[in-house]
């Protein structure tokens, strides 16, 4: 998996590509925990993310409860990951555009 950062007004922005897997998801979770000191918004792009595994989704709720006051949006998300948010419920917890 690629990671892509962006820092821009106080917003943190990651591009993904590739995949969130297990081998990945320790990779994202040590950027995330080196970013969001001092950020105000957090932007997820996902439109080059292939598959994400439970690893992935567990990053994903710990970028969103480290957020919490704070605006996390995840973008971009292809069909196949968004079906995967829908089976886990990960639809309802995450704000998607």
């Amino acid at each position: 998996m690629e990671i892509i950062k962006t820092l821009e007004d106080n917003v943190c922005k990651l591009a993904l590509r590739g995949r969130l897997d297990t081998t990945t998801a320790p990779e994202l979770e040590a950027e995330l925990k080196n970013s969001l000191e001092g950020i105000e918004g957090l932007e997820f792009d996902l439109s080059d993310l292939d598959y994400i595994s439970s690893a992935g989704l567990r990053v994903l709720l710990f970028a969103q409860k480290s957020m919490m006051g704070k605006t996390m949006v995840v973008r971009n998300v292809k069909p196949e990951i968004m079906e995967v948010f829908e089976i886990t419920g990960f639809n309802d917890i995450l704000t998607i555009e």
